[in-house]
Parts: C-alpha cells; sequence; structure tokens
C-alpha cells in the first residue's frame, strides 16, 4: 500500500519488520511493532491496524488457520474541516493455509473487528465538563 502521511504499519510474528514502537502482544513473544505513532491521524488509522492484527492472529486460531505473522497498513484521508474521509486497510500474512482458508480469515477479521465497526456504525464523541 503507498501510505499518505496519515498512513500506518502494524507487523508482527514472521512479518514484524521495520522501526517504530514495540508493543506488547499477547499473540507474539516479540510483540508488535507500530509506526508511525506521531499524531492525532496516524493513532486513529494505527487503532484500526492493531485491531484486525490482533484480530487476525485470534480468529486465526478460532477457525484453526495457522498464523505465523501479520502486516497491517492503514490509512486515510480528511476533508477540509478536518472530518475523516474514510479508513482503509490491507493484511499480509504469513501462513501455510490455502488461498480459500485465508480468503475465510480475512473475511471473518473483517466483520468482527472492533475499531472497524466502530467507526463504520459512527460512534457520539463529547467532551466531558
Amino acid at each position: 500500500m503507498d501510505l499518505s502521511p496519515f498512513g500506518v504499519r502494524a507487523s508482527a510474528g514472521t512479518l514484524r519488520s521495520g522501526s517504530g514502537v514495540t508493543l506488547e502482544h499477547p499473540w507474539t513473544e516479540a510483540g508488535v511493532l507500530a509506526a508511525p505513532a506521531s499524531n492525532g491521524a496516524q493513532v486513529l488509522h494505527l487503532a484500526v491496524a492493531l485491531c484486525v492484527l490482533n484480530d487476525t492472529f485470534r480468529e486465526g486460531q478460532r477457525l484453526g488457520v495457522a498464523v505465523h505473522g501479520v502486516v497491517v497498513e492503514a490509512d486515510g484521508g480528511f476533508d477540509d474541516d478536518w472530518r475523516s474521509t474514510g479508513v482503509t486497510y490491507e493484511v499480509a500474512v504469513d501462513s501455510p493455509a490455502g488461498a480459500a482458508d485465508l480468503e475465510r480469515l480475512s473475511a471473518a477479521v473483517d466483520d468482527v473487528a472492533e475499531v472497524p465497526r466502530a467507526l463504520r456504525a459512527g460512534a457520539p464523541v463529547t467532551r466531558r465538563r
């Protein structure tokens, strides 16, 4: 994926590479490598990427699809008033599973990933006084 200045990358397992911040991760000993995360737009996109990464490991285990590594890139834009114009993500999985099983895994993750679901549904954000 050709990332904009708002784009991010999260990687773990055998696909963990690059530089960034290491976050503890229950599915891999070395943790998740995440970058960049220096502004709110990147952190929003990183929330999507981390959620999809975590759910790929979790759903792989649930579905019996071996997952050795995952990399997720997420990106999006903003209009003139800094409202998100949407988030797009792309996933690569290191797995011995066949294409049909990987597609089944990808579809399951897209259905259950909490952060993408919350963004799709819309959520009020209010300042507490």
